[in-house]
């Protein structure tokens, strides 16, 4: 077999055809989502090792420039500048039609810090005071406030996810400056996020759901933003090797990795075989169990050749998908369990069936790369050590340069 290849010039000039030209038209319906496009490609840049070497000052300027367009006076971000009605005209009444939203704030955040930012011109004290508002009684969060103040938005652990690492960036080891800021409510964010693990052990999008492997990365590095801060250390079970929520969640998350690739079949019938699908919509019910099972269709068993890759999927009986490489293997490194998956079929799945040929991953096998799928790629590869690319820190997501460079910031420096 040939060995297996990561082709890093090529995924460079992939982010670089997107950070500097028009994207494709399928993003059109992301316009509102711009700053999360800029996070993946800032961010995918950054892993590459090709941030300074790829843009100039003046560019670097130009895009912290835009970050900072997105601020809203009152404190957070908004994700483009498309409701931006301009400082003179926003006025108490209208800015609920422009407001600050949860996600691109803290992916704001992030950029801003990959770029090297200081963030001397983020309102923090405003950003800090905006977040408590949009915590439900539940401990869950929104994604914005609504005219008169109304939380709006699914009430899931992505938003609670990124409202902690939004506290977390901007309160900092020392949370100096912050003297008479409200706080969030720690402990019901804890419970809410504990209350969201489902009877097999995963993490849902609220209490009585479905397990997801997105929502569960989202659950365990809330969790960890929390207990990286001193003040909030505290048991969280869900962190704690031994306890059965722990050990449950581990099984889960183990469970994920699969040889369904979702390779697409040829219609043509294999050594003659009759086509079984019609035995799927037989009426069966009154059937004895034993002629139930006689006519299910046989299924193949597995190869030695197919069992070479195995991704992962998000939930039960589902193919694998790029991105919950990303999902499960970062939550895996949150819980420093990552040794436990096979990461050199998950490596081949990777490069093999979903890296392409002209950069960037695509979704499954066959379809073409797209900003989320090629950094959910990429940083899964990073985990595993691939050689070329940055370390990367699983909660935020970014280089471990950049969760350096936020540790040098006046408000991390510890006090006496």
């Amino acid at each position: 077999m040939t060995e297996t290849v990561f082709n890093k010039e090529r995924h460079i000039k992939y982010y670089l055809r997107c950070l500097k030209t028009f994207l494709p038209h399928q993003y059109t319906s992301n316009d509102s989502n711009r700053m999360l496009l800029a996070f993946f490609t800032i961010s995918g840049l950054d892993i590459l090792g090709a941030l300074d070497s790829k843009i100039t000052a003046e560019e670097r300027k130009g895009f912290i420039d835009w970050l900072y367009h997105c601020q809203v006076p009152s404190g957070g971000f908004r994700g483009f500048t498309g409701t931006d009605f301009g400082i003179d005209k926003r006025t108490p009444e209208n800015e609920a039609w422009d407001p600050a939203n949860v996600p691109a704030t803290f992916f704001a955040l992030v950029v801003l810090l990959i770029l090297g930012d200081d963030l001397s011109r983020v309102k923090r004290v405003e950003c800090l005071q905006w977040l408590p508002k949009l915590q439900r009684e539940d401990g869950s969060f929104g994604e914005v406030l609504g005219p008169g103040g109304e939380i709006k938005g699914g009430r899931d652990l992505r938003f609670c996810c990124c409202a902690a690492g939004t506290r977390y960036i901007l309160q900092g080891r020392s949370g100096s400056g912050l003297e008479g800021v409200s706080d969030i409510n720690v402990d019901r964010l804890v419970e809410f996020i504990q209350a969201c693990q489902t009877y097999d052990g995963g993490m849902s999008e609220a209490p009585f759901r479905e397990s997801h492997s997105g929502l569960t990365y989202c659950a365990i590095g809330a969790l960890t933003f929390l207990c990286r801060l001193p003040k909030d250390q505290r048991h969280m079970a869900l962190l704690s090797p031994g306890s059965q929520e722990f050990e449950h969640l581990l099984k889960w998350l183990v469970s994920r990795q699969t040889s369904e690739l979702g390779e697409e079949e040829s219609d043509e019938e294999v050594d003659g075989s009759p086509d079984q699908s019609d035995s799927l919509h037989r009426d069966t019910s009154n059937l004895a169990l034993n002629d139930k099972i006689a006519v299910l269709p046989n299924l193949a068993p597995p190869t030695e050749e197919s069992l070479l890759w195995a991704g992962f999927n998000g939930r039960c009986n589902k193919y694998a998908d790029t991105c919950y490489s990303l999902w499960n293997s970062g939550t895996l490194v949150m819980m420093d369990r990552l040794s436990l998956i096979d990461q050199q079929r998950n490596r081949r799945y990777l490069l093999e069936k979903t890296q392409h040929i002209i950069g960037g991953f695509g979704k499954g096998i066959g379809e073409p790369p797209d900003l989320l799928h090629s950094f959910a790629g990429l940083v899964s590869l990073a985990f595993q050590g691939e050689e070329g690319l940055s370390s990367v820190d699983p909660a935020l997501c970014a280089s471990h340069r950049a969760a350096r460079h936020m540790e040098s910031l006046p408000w991390w420096q510890e006090t006496n």
